[in-house]
């Protein structure tokens, strides 16, 4: 059925975000302001952490890990986006498409496994501070950053299968500027149903899996919060959580809206899209830091180590 779908079409159209050039230029500079701002805050990121003694634990492991996922992310949809915005005719082969299908998962799916073991990390440093070295050990760390990349390849290649199986006839028009399961199921003359199940139970065990530990972790952490007398180290225990719960916020909140609910091709589609795979990879990088005093101090000492090396 595979060998079937890729010889009767070879290629989709993809609607993109708008048909008037004038709007398509303008978003065009927008996302690219927001690409290079990704690449640019990630990639700082990395590099003060990796530069930085001060930064070498278990928290900022999973963050530098974080950001090289963000970059990973963002590459996969914003400059096909970026192309696609200064072309007249828009399309992608069913093979790209694919491709596209299956690394927006992998990273997408390694990302929420991710934001599940930042929280735990909280957790442990909040509630546990004199057993944190013993729960969030450097080699359970590296374990964890492994299975999440394991179980996240096999949920992608599950998704895949979904993507690869569908029988598309003459409709080749996805109504959305990237290729995403959901927006392919409408062009497919087969029965869809079984691969509506099993994307939906596919992300609610991927997605409740996921944000459950991250609910729980900080009912802990406020219960733990409150009973602190001191307001000055409520205060700062707050603002080290802030930062990770507001991301956790803008991905799953947009992730969940774009998959779970039903495709239209609306405005609402798109933004959760564009929400989760753009907005959300530039932000997190500031999310991280502004509200952060080791990270801020760290690029002070990083990039003032590299200003005086080139005096």
């Amino acid at each position: 059925m595979a060998m079937r779908n890729h010889s009767t079409i070879t290629e989709f159209v993809l609607t993109g975000l708008s048909d008037d050039p004038r709007i398509e230029a303008l978003l065009f500079a927008l996302f690219l302001v927001i690409y290079l701002l990704t690449m640019m805050g990630n990639l700082t990121m990395l590099l003060v952490i990796r530069a930085d003694s001060h930064l070498h634990t278990p928290m900022y492991f999973f963050l530098s890990n974080l950001s090289f996922l963000d970059l990973c992310f963002s590459s996969v949809t914003v400059p096909k986006l970026l192309k696609d915005l200064l072309s007249e005719k828009k399309t992608i082969s069913v093979e790209g498409c694919l491709t596209q299908v299956f690394f927006v998962f992998i990273t997408a799916g390694t990302e929420a496994f991710l934001l599940s073991m930042m929280a735990y990390d909280r957790y442990a440093a909040i509630c546990h501070p004199l057993l944190y070295g013993q729960l969030m050990s450097t080699q359970l760390c590296v374990k964890l950053i492994l299975a999440s990349w394991g179980l996240a390849s096999l949920n992608s290649v599950v998704i895949l299968l979904l993507a690869v199986n569908l029988d598309f006839c003459e409709a080749q028009t996805i109504h959305h500027y990237t290729c995403e399961l959901p927006s392919l199921f409408p062009l497919s003359c087969s029965d869809i149903s079984i691969n509506i199940d099993i994307l939906i139970c596919s992300i609610l065990l991927h997605g409740l899996g996921t944000f459950l530990p991250v609910f729980f972790s900080y009912a802990r952490i406020v219960s733990t919060i409150l009973s602190i007398s001191s307001t000055t180290g409520r205060s700062k225990a707050f603002s080290t959580c802030s930062s990770h719960l507001i991301a956790v916020i803008l991905f799953f909140g947009s992730g969940l809206i774009r998959y779970l609910m039903p495709t239209s091709g609306s405005f609402l589609d798109l933004l959760s899209s564009l929400q989760y795979s753009a907005v959300t990879p530039m932000l997190n990088p500031l999310i991280y830091s502004l509200k952060n005093m080791e990270v801020k101090a760290a690029v002070k000492r990083t990039f003032g180590k590299y200003l005086q090396y080139f005096k």
